[in-house]
């Protein structure tokens, strides 16, 4: 109870002159003790949490880097590149072409969730579009080819294998017209469209000459027909639509007249065809017209193209063409050939007779009519449609003429896991007959940095033409800070089809538009505003998609991913390993990832990337360390599945 009153600083009481305590020493002392006691423990924690890590290898170009510990196990799966072991290992981005090094590969510590190779049989895994999942589903209307993704207790936990052999693609515009056949070991339609020269069998690759069932002479000399038509060389046309595209052909040789198009086919017995279009390098989704919009916005098109697609443009109350009006600027063209034009010279090659033929085009005829389209020539085994500019006559017409009626009261450009209508999709209003509805848009290259017309009208709520330019700005400082972190970004031929999976404005892809890449931007289904209208106006291309759910495309389809905030939209909704886990299918051994977002998500991605296999690297956001917002750097390293036994033997 007695004694003196204890030395330790309270606001109320300081310790006395004479108290006999360590404090009573001079300062300097005090200062020093607790230097090296401090200097210790920091020593002491970078020799226990950093395994090996020195002092050069703290001494990093980025400030925000975070170790990771690697520990080498042999598995059953072929790798040839190796995680680097310490921050201060710069991430290779570069590709090789590694062979087997003997089943050695590494992976993160112990405490990190390891994601197995999933069985061979996985190795082109479609799983919105899996062929056994298909035969649940109606057969009218090709609805079983429709997207049909699994319950979230189907999802695989494991990292899709690429098959054995498997090399990078050839660069473009090379892989236009070669693909090695151990990426996709499919002889059926080498077989099956001989005739139609598609694609040739050459040892260990594939060529594709060009042709098609409708252009026997090559998609070149076919497109030059169609330029003769319509003019393809001036930049009015700048986005496409391929309906059942084959292999592609069609969009790959466009490209090289600056027309983007957007190719597409079902998952059916012609096995591949998607798979084939992205080996080559060119825009492709899995998809069909059957009972659902097609996952594109509304007048997104300059030009739509069938050639012999085999889809019943005249049934069901034309709600094929209706679609096809619906994702059609005004003024776009309609192209079809094929079946059933020029049937009184192909009839009998086609085994139909010749009422029947003549039926489906009188059918066609009708339907387009009654969408006020224009026939604007039909020569030889092509024919051409205009949608017209606006609809001022065809409110007129529609008083005659009542189907199909205008839609009421619906989005236009609401177009995932949306019902098809039998509904003209009104176009914006105009005050005279010469005005393009919706804006007129300019000529591309222009159109990719001019603001886009929904955006200078006012239409897509809070986006500005400030809040454009602003965006234009921001991401040509980003891209160029990412070509520095990067540098294989800015190589000529390094990357060919990325992937932007919260692409808002599309300002990623505008800023490497001089590059020979393409980029699919995506909308996500539950952004706060749907902007994919204003990237087609721009003359890009991309869809709409929910990453709760798998993307309509093959396993290894990109190059190079881009995901900005995307973790941050998807927390709450759904799993962040399950996202990787489908970036990790779509993306190509050694191909690159690019993740924007929160310092405290990245953290937590980092760890399931390391679970994974990935080479990453968490660095500051180009202004500086002091903001919250990171980016994690990634590389899928390099691994097959192993040799089967008829390889090896």
């Amino acid at each position: 109870m007695g004694g003196p009153s204890p030395p330790y600083y309270t606001p109320l009481s300081k310790p006395t002159a004479n108290a006999t305590t360590y404090w009573r020493k001079p300062k300097i002392y005090s200062f020093a003790f607790v230097t090296i006691l401090c200097s210790l423990s920091y020593l002491y924690g970078v020799w226990q949490h950093g395994t090996g890590a020195t002092t050069s290898g703290l001494r990093t170009a980025t400030s925000c880097i975070f170790s990771k510990n690697t520990t080498t196990v042999k598995t059953q799966y072929s790798s040839s590149s190796k995680a680097s072991s310490s921050t201060g290992t710069q991430l290779d981005f570069a590709s090789h072409h590694f062979t087997d090094d003997g089943g050695a590969t590494t992976f993160a510590e112990e405490t990190v969730k390891k994601y197995p190779p999933c069985d061979i049989k996985y190795s082109e895994y479609t799983p919105c579009e899996d062929p056994k999942r298909s035969l649940k589903f109606e057969r009218d209307r090709l609805i079983y080819r429709e997207r049909h993704c699994p319950e979230k207790n189907e999802l695989l936990k494991c990292r899709v294998p690429a098959p054995h052999g498997y090399k990078n693609p050839f660069k473009w515009p090379l892989s236009r017209d070669l693909a090695w056949y151990a990426n996709v070991p499919h002889k059926e339609l080498t077989v099956e469209k001989a005739v139609q020269n598609w694609i040739r069998y050459e040892g260990d690759r594939f060529r594709f000459p060009g042709g098609g069932t409708m252009f026997p002479n090559g998609a070149d000399a076919y497109i030059d027909d169609i330029d003769k038509l319509i003019n393809l060389k001036d930049g009015s046309i700048r986005t496409a639509l391929d309906t059942g595209c084959g292999v592609a052909s069609w969009g790959a040789y466009l490209l090289s007249r600056n027309i983007l198009a957007m190719s597409f086919a079902p998952r059916d017995t012609h096995e591949a065809q998607v798979q084939f279009a992205l080996e080559r390098g060119v825009p492709a989704l899995i998809g069909v017209i059957a009972s659902k919009r097609l996952p594109y916005p509304s007048r997104a098109f300059d030009m739509a193209h069938c050639s012999r697609c085999l889809i019943p443009w005249g049934q069901y109350d034309g709600a094929y063409l209706i679609e096809v009006d619906r994702v059609l600027r005004p003024g776009g063209y309609w192209i079809l050939s094929g079946p059933p034009i020029r049937w009184r010279k192909h009839w009998k090659g086609w085994k139909r007779s010749r009422e029947d033929l003549n039926a489906e085009q009188m059918q066609i005829e009708n339907v387009t009519k009654s969408l006020c389209w224009k026939k604007l020539i039909e020569k030889d085994d092509i024919a051409i449609w205009q949608k017209p500019a606006n609809h001022l006559h065809c409110k007129k017409f529609r008083k005659i003429v009542k189907n199909p009626p205008f839609c009421l009261a619906q989005d236009p450009d609401k177009a995932w896991c949306t019902k098809l209508g039998t509904c003209l999709t009104p176009l914006p209003e105009v005050s005279n007959n010469e005005d393009v509805a919706g804006g007129e848009l300019q000529k591309y290259p222009k159109r990719v940095h001019a603001i886009p017309p929904r955006i200078s009208r006012g239409t897509i709520s809070g986006v500005t033409p400030e809040t454009f330019r602003k965006d234009s700005e921001l991401w040509k400082r980003r891209v160029s800070y990412y070509k520095t972190v990067n540098n294989q970004l800015g190589q000529v031929g390094r990357y060919r089809n990325i992937l932007d999976m919260n692409a808002f404005l599309g300002g990623f892809a505008a800023n490497l538009i001089e590059d020979p890449l393409w980029v699919m931007n995506i909308v996500p289904v539950e952004a706060k505003i749907n902007t994919l209208g204003a990237i087609y106006e721009r003359g890009l291309i991309g869809t709409y998609q929910s990453w709760c759910e798998a993307m309509s495309t093959y396993p290894r389809t990109y190059d190079l991913i881009h995901a900005d905030s995307v973790f941050t939209l998807y927390k709450d909704r759904c799993e962040m390993e399950d996202i990787l886990l489908e970036m990790d299918r779509i993306l190509r051994p050694e191909g690159s990832l690019i993740i924007r977002d929160d310092v405290d998500i990245l953290v937590k991605l980092k760890r399931i990337a390391d679970g994974l296999n990935w080479d990453s690297q968490i660095v500051d956001h180009e202004d500086g360390p002091l903001e919250r917002e990171k980016l994690l750097f990634a590389v899928k390293l390099y691994w097959t599945a192993p040799a089967s036994a008829d390889q090896t033997s």
